[in-house]
């Protein structure tokens, strides 16, 4: 090992053994979201399919995680079943810090167990356990029977898993993370599930040393950096509302996704606003190992069971991508309502956002009788918990052939049965957000998503139609993001860690060469991101955005088609230059 390569752990389920590599510099690849690409550019298989067993699933962290605050995520990437092509999804909880204990920058899962497994990885060791009798187990009790089946380095283990959704090979379903953090889009679960792994615990047990060569310096900027982040304004509404604050302003702007975009605002949505839920469902604030923000929102969800006068209670986290999800986009105007189906939704295992949008989708086309009672099998009407909580246990497990073909994206059911005029997918199932901008930004962006870039906020500021300012926006807002993503700081953090303070961080630990080419390197990471997306299939001149979406009215009037077209063509122009091959030098004369 050198100084400057990541240590990766590789585990081989088709031959029961891990191996430990060196791998990349972190001058060159940072961390995350770089050194996820690079893993796959090295074993990934771009030309065959999302499910071939060889494809591997890789967690990657970066040069800073674990030695400051907030540095706190882990980028999964992996071939998605959603479209085939080479993707990412991000999460927090325990993991980072638990990789960066046990003493891996990455952990990269290769071929597929015989029988559903669990996989323990720690620092000194690296085992797979028999798991087939939770194969079926929804994912909050996998989450409980790990607990006691790999005990121990408390407080540094983390234990991520998949519901019924990743054994049935949703295009959605999602890796649950401690139970309250997810890598959630593009069907990260689904990989798990096609390996046969039911879960992953990683023991954070190793020693990990004080970075760089002055304690002092490093502790002082350590304190500099902590008081940034917990006594200034700048992240205290991520701790208090959180992002459920969105919920009522985007109602006011009339740019909030109500009844699968029939609507952008109604009054009936300040039952489901971030203040509702805080006064009404709040029980606790908690956080991602090494963050003092505290930006995870429980509610207590307190349920009767039928007929019977005993009730269940359970902890439930919540955000405003929740709450358009399983709220406002199925016209669900109940805060306890949200929650309930949030829980169904967990317990599957199911992306929060996808799920909404296909359960919308399907409402839309049930009502204009293009679906049948039979293939829906509930009342799905706008607002009716009790048929959303039903879908939703359909959907997660498979259960007839409508709910099997809706597990592969809304869009391939909307093929298949109409209704794509109204099937609200840009790449993947919408975020809760409108604008023209950010209608091209999520339908072409590398992950399909929302956090790609700021567009849904450059919407709301922007307000001169300039193609070309908003595609140069795109572009370098995302290689700002990459550099985050590869380090591996939450987005939340962005207001803080500026290009000054994440040098001196850099230098701390004994990085300067990066602290000085941090622009450099981003920018290569953005095109090895772009360069591994378009190697595996990816023809952003074939992403659409649906008819639905157009024809919605905000706070500035209506969509403007002729903006979103420009955007989208000079989008698509870039992401061509930026993922193109590099020239090889020519080879050198013999005279």
């Amino acid at each position: 090992m050198t100084d400057t390569a990541f240590r990766v752990c590789i585990v081989h389920l088709d031959r029961d053994k891990g191996e430990i590599i060196s791998f990349g510099d972190k001058n060159v690849h940072i961390g995350g979201s770089g050194l996820a690409a690079a893993l796959y550019e090295k074993f990934g298989l771009p030309e065959e399919p999302w499910s071939h067993p060889d494809q591997p699933l890789i967690f990657a962290i970066g040069c800073l995680t674990g030695y400051f605050p907030l540095m706190s995520k882990v980028v999964c990437g992996f071939k998605s079943p959603h479209h085939d092509q080479y993707s990412e999804s991000h999460a927090g909880g325990r993991l980072a810090l638990a990789m960066r204990f046990a003493g891996y920058d990455a952990i990269v899962v290769r071929g597929q167990a015989t029988v559903p497994v669990a996989v323990h990885v720690a620092s000194k060791q690296i085992e797979t356990a028999d798991a087939n009798y939770l194969w079926g187990a929804n994912a909050l009790t996998t989450g409980r029977v790990m607990r006691r089946a790999f005990p121990g380095a408390s407080g540094h283990r983390s234990i991520i898993r998949i519901g019924p959704a990743g054994e049935t090979l949703s295009a959605y379903a999602c890796i649950n993370v401690d139970t309250y953090r997810h890598f959630g889009r593009m069907g990260a679960g689904s990989v798990m599930g096609v390996k046969k792994v039911k879960a992953i615990v990683v023991s954070g047990d190793g020693d990990q040393d004080l970075p760089g060569t002055d304690s002092k310096a490093y502790a002082k900027l350590f304190k500099r950096v902590y008081k940034d982040m917990t006594a200034t304004e700048m992240m205290s509404k991520y701790h208090d509302l959180g992002t459920p604050g969105n919920v009522t302003p985007l109602n006011e702007l009339k740019s909030l996704p109500i009844r699968n975009l029939k609507q952008t605002t109604d009054p009936e949505v300040e039952k489901i606003s971030g203040e509702a839920f805080a006064k009404d469902l709040l029980i606790r604030n908690t956080a991602c190992a090494g963050c003092p923000v505290g930006c995870i929102h429980v509610g207590l969800l307190r349920e009767q069971f039928q007929e019977e006068h005993r009730f269940q209670i359970r902890q439930v986290a919540y955000d405003y991508e929740l709450i358009f999800g399983l709220g406002s986009m199925i016209g669900v105007m109940d805060a306890s309502g949200c929650l309930a189906l949030m829980d169904e939704v967990e317990k599957e295992g199911l992306d929060a956002m996808s799920t909404g949008v296909a359960l919308a989708w399907a409402t839309e086309a049930y009502e204009k009788s293009l679906l049948t009672k039979e293939q829906v099998e509930y009342d799905l009407a706008f607002g009716n918990v009790a048929a959303y909580k039903e879908a939703i246990w359909s959907l997660g497990h498979a259960k007839n052939e409508f709910y099997a073909d809706l597990a592969k994206g809304v869009k391939h059911a909307a093929a298949k049965y109409g209704g794509e005029d109204f099937a609200c997918v840009l790449g993947q199932e919408m975020a809760g957000y409108v604008g023209e901008t950010f209608y091209a930004s999520q339908s072409l962006s590398f992950r399909h998503s929302h956090l790609d870039t700021g567009a849904y906020g450059y919407d709301q500021k922007e307000h001169a139609k300039d193609p070309e300012k908003a595609v140069k926006y795109l572009v370098d807002d995302e290689r700002e993001r990459v550099l985050l993503t590869s380090l591996v700081s939450c987005l939340f953090a962005r207001g803080v860690y500026k290009k000054e303070l994440l040098a001196e961080c850099l230098e701390a630990v004994g990085l300067s060469e990066l602290a000085g080419n941090m622009d450099q390197a981003a920018d290569a990471m953005q095109r090895l991101r772009w360069k591994v997306r378009l190697s595996t299939g990816y023809e952003p001149e074939k992403t659409t955005v649906p008819k639905r979406c157009m024809e919605v009215e905000t706070w500035a009037g209506k969509m403007n088609p002729g903006y979103m077209n420009a955007v989208r063509q000079g989008y698509i122009k870039a992401i061509r230059e930026l993922g193109k091959e590099e020239p090889k030098p020519a080879p050198e004369s013999d005279s």
